[in-house]
C-alpha cells in the first residue's frame, strides 16, 4: 500500500504556480498527511492547522523542488520538519490541565467492545513511543511509505528506519502484553529481547 506519485504534468504545472494543479495534489495527499500529523500531535484541530501549514510550505517550496527525488518523500520531509517545530514549541509552552471527565468519549458504531478497547490500546501504545520511533512507524503502517522513502523523508539511513520500525512494533507489542491484549490466535506472543 504505497502512496502513488503525482502525475508529472500536474506536478510541473503546480511548480509553475497553477493553483488548479496544486489543488489536485492537495486532494491526493491531504488525508495521509493529516492522519500522520494527527497521530504525532494527538489533537485534531492542531493536526488540521499543521496540515494546512504543510501544504502552504509545499506550495511555496514547489518551484525549487527537484524532480530527481520522489514528491512524497519531499512532502513528508516538509511534514516532519513542521511537526518537529511544533513539538519543540509545545514543550516550551505551559500546559493546560484537562480533567478526564471533560474529554468526550470516542464513539465507534457497531464495533464489539473488546475490539474498540484493543484498538484504543494500540493507539495509546503508539502515542507513548518517542517521536523518532513514532514517525517511522506511522510513515510505514499508516501512510504506507516504502522503507527507502521513509529513510529519505526522515533523512536517516535505511538501517535506522528498519531498526526504528522494529523497535516501535516491539514496544507497542510489549505495551499491549502488559495490558493483557493479544491479537490473532488468542495465545500470548512472547516479546522479543534485544
Amino acid at each position: 500500500m504505497s502512496l502513488q506519485q503525482p502525475d508529472l504534468a500536474v506536478l510541473r504545472k503546480a511548480q509553475r504556480g497553477d493553483e488548479r494543479a496544486f489543488s489536485l495534489i492537495v486532494r491526493a495527499y491531504e488525508t495521509p498527511v493529516y492522519n500522520y500529523v494527527l497521530r504525532l500531535v494527538g489533537d485534531r484541530s492542531l493536526a488540521e492547522d499543521l496540515t494546512q501549514e504543510v501544504f502552504l510550505r509545499v506550495f511555496q517550496g514547489l518551484p525549487k523542488f527537484s524532480l530527481r527525488s520522489k514528491f512524497t518523500t519531499w512532502m513528508f520531509q516538509v511534514t516532519k520538519n513542521r511537526v518537529l517545530d511544533e513539538l519543540r514549541a509545545r514543550e516550551r509552552r505551559p500546559r493546560a490541565v484537562v480533567a478526564l471527565e471533560d474529554i468526550p468519549p470516542l464513539e465507534v458504531v457497531d464495533a464489539p467492545f473488546e475490539r474498540v478497547e484493543a484498538i484504543d490500546a494500540v493507539w495509546r501504545a503508539v502515542e507513548n513511543l518517542n517521536v523518532d520511533l513514532k514517525m517511522a512507524l506511522l510513515l510505514r503502517d499508516v501512510v504506507g511509505l516504502a522503507y527507502g522513502e521513509i529513510a529519505d523523508s526522515l533523512e536517516i539511513t535505511l538501517a535506522t528506519v528498519k531498526w526504528r520500525i522494529y523497535k516501535a512494533r516491539e514496544e507497542v507489542q510489549l505495551a499491549l502484553l502488559r495490558e493483557g491484549i493479544t491479537f490473532g490466535s488468542g495465545r500470548k506472543a512472547e516479546p522479543v529481547n534485544l
